[in-house]
């Protein structure tokens, strides 16, 4: 079949055509960005047995291949490549599927994060759940987007550990000496769980849609592993229980968002062991930068050597045009650690200490923060680059601006919260106060917390999701707001 089809089939959205059995798929991924093509995975899960048709591509077909098994289901996976810079399509089980390319011209980029909620979020109706996720594919329909990148915490696996002795109690009471015998059973337990949260968040037709059609690449946070991973005590994460629960989110991140398995780790990452899952991508005049905060992660780190040494090759990279930096949690923002001085104070507060912990303004990560923006900093000031942050995790819109000297500006845009619902608004007018203080961790480089276009706050409590868009060489975002709807495009 061409993937030029000049009279596409008709397309009726999710579940079009016989399905072969309950299939939850393709999700798109992107692997790759080179030779001017976009070399993909399509992820699908399949009860165990099933035997899936082949995607028809215009070069031929290629049949997904088991990747992982699990008690009922298998993950299978096509790899494949379609043109980067002009529109194509593949067809799979009788649905044809157009994909935007067009990554050398005018560009749009959708960002979404924390796709869940931390508790009863299999639960949820489904039509209130992914609202967001029908506004963004009826904006696709619109006006396509070419990629989807996706800022942390893709589920909320936190009540993962529920059901098992080992973990029920996780993290305030973990056994000292588990048997081999029970870990095993405690790792069998996880996957299967780490499975049904992927499972339940990909099978929904909202997010099928449109994963289908734009390819994703992901990056993970702590509900991915569990709530304040990194955060919690030394005595938690090293123990056998916690080192168990992160084997577990790791292989099913890097199955279920990467589309891959460990030794066949698609090129894009920059430590191909995977000891970190940090990676990069380039197309023209663009560069998509994502450390891994979370692998590496303590509560006196926020990366350890293999990140850092990432980001030293990039910072030290020529490159011309825009760097999109996906930083998990914000980049810039307000001075936390007054909230962390609060919480010493007020013990009934102390739970609420792994939350901003996980922050890079946090008193334990302030030398990281100021590393980070000096690396940021020197990059920007290469001839003809710009550097933008992205982020989510804080469940808020709000954006930021760090002056780097030279009329360049470091901006940060913050959309948190594509499915969970969004905090009391209280909360995000104490953000705002707490904006008014300002910060300064680079001297002669204050950080100011700016309003989205349109907004009467600083911090805005709805849920919403970020499109970046280039036209003519020309960055701007916007943000499309539960409530407010489409903000002004913001030029970057």
């Amino acid at each position: 079949m061409s993937s030029r089809t000049r009279t596409p089939a008709p397309d009726a959205g999710p579940g079009t055509g016989p399905a072969p059995g309950p299939v939850t798929g393709p999700i798109l991924i992107l692997d790759d960005l080179r030779g001017g093509r976009m070399h993909l995975s399509a992820l699908f899960i399949a009860e165990r047995g099933t035997a899936l048709p082949p995607l028809l591509l215009e070069s031929g077909s290629v049949t997904p291949e088991p990747l992982a098994d699990y008690e009922s289901h298998t993950v299978l996976r096509a790899r494949f490549s379609l043109p980067a810079e002009t529109a194509s399509a593949y067809r799979w089980n009788g649905t044809l599927f157009e994909v935007t390319g067009g990554f050398s011209g005018g560009l749009r980029i959708a960002y979404a994060s924390c796709n869940g909620e931390e508790h009863g979020d299999l639960e949820r109706d489904g039509a209130e759940r992914n609202a967001m996720w029908a506004r963004m594919g009826a904006a696709h329909r619109a006006a396509p987007f070419s990629l989807l990148l996706h800022g942390g915490d893709q589920v909320y696996a936190d009540e993962a550990t529920c059901g098992h002795p080992l973990s029920e109690d996780w993290p305030d009471r973990i056994p000292r000496v588990p048997t081999r015998e029970d870990l095993a059973d405690l790792r069998r337990h996880l996957r299967e769980r780490f499975l049904q949260r992927y499972l339940a968040v990909y099978s929904a037709p909202e997010f099928a849609w449109i994963a289908a059609r734009v390819p994703s690449l992901m990056q993970w946070d702590d509900h991915d592993i569990c709530d304040g991973w990194g955060s919690l005590r030394r005595a938690r994460t090293y123990s056998p229980v916690g080192q168990t629960l992160f084997a577990a989110a790791r292989e099913a991140a890097l199955l279920f968002q990467h589309g891959c398995r460990d030794g066949d780790l698609p090129p894009r990452f920059a430590d191909p062991e995977g000891r970190h899952l940090g990676w990069r991508i380039e197309a023209a005049g663009l560069r998509l930068l994502a450390p891994d905060l979370r692998s590496e992660r303590s509560r006196r780190r926020v990366m350890a050597r293999g990140g850092w040494r990432m980001m030293k090759a990039e910072a030290e990279r020529r490159f011309a045009g825009r760097t999109l930096l996906l930083s998990s949690v914000p980049l810039l923002g307000p001075r936390l650690s007054l909230l962390e001085l609060l919480m010493v104070l007020m013990p009934r507060m102390q739970k609420y200490e792994d939350d901003l912990r996980d922050q890079w303004q946090s008193r334990a990560h302030r030398a990281s923060w100021r590393r980070m923006l000096r690396m940021l900093r020197d990059m920007a000031a290469q001839d003809g680059q710009q550097v933008t942050a992205i982020s989510g995790e804080i469940h808020l819109a709000a954006r930021g601006e760090m002056a780097l000297g030279g009329g360049k500006t470091l901006h940060q845009l913050v959309a948190s919260g594509i499915t969970h619902r969004a905090p009391p608004r209280a909360w995000a007018k104490v953000l705002g106060l707490l904006s008014w203080l300002g910060d300064a961790p680079l001297a002669g480089h204050p950080i100011r917390i700016r309003r989205i276009p349109g907004q009467a706050g600083r911090y805005a409590a709805e849920r919403n999701y970020l499109v970046l868009e280039r036209r003519g060489g020309e960055w701007s975002a916007s943000w499309d707001l539960e409530s407010s709807g489409r903000s002004e495009p913001l030029p970057l």
